[in-house]
């Protein structure tokens, strides 16, 4: 079996403050954003929401892919966000029911 990897974005809100990271346990990590057990920035700001996942099969790949997003400018991020995800729904509820 194939190992992925995941670069997501949270977001406290639409067009609120934003988080991005990678794991290799997405649905591990999103509860551990979301439930503040880790104090950091997504505690602070109450970011909770999954709003855009990129799935990778390369650890590397995915661990360069979340340095350049984070250089990104913001709006070029809410519209990579807007692009698959236009309502900024959040994604975890649908992701932990399949995992």
């Amino acid at each position: 079996m194939t190992k992925v990897y995941y670069v997501y974005i949270l977001a406290s809100r639409k067009y609120g403050a934003l988080y991005i990271g990678v794991t290799g346990n997405l649905i591990g990590r999103v509860y551990i954003h979301r439930e503040e057990l880790v104090r950091g920035q997504t505690s602070w700001y109450h970011i909770h929401r999954l709003v855009y996942v990129e799935v990778h099969e390369d650890v590397e790949a995915a661990i360069l892919r979340e340095k350049r997003l984070k250089k990104w400018r913001r709006d070029w991020k809410i519209a990579l966000i807007e692009q698959e995800n236009p309502d900024w729904r959040d994604l975890y509820p649908e992701i932990a029911a399949q995992g």
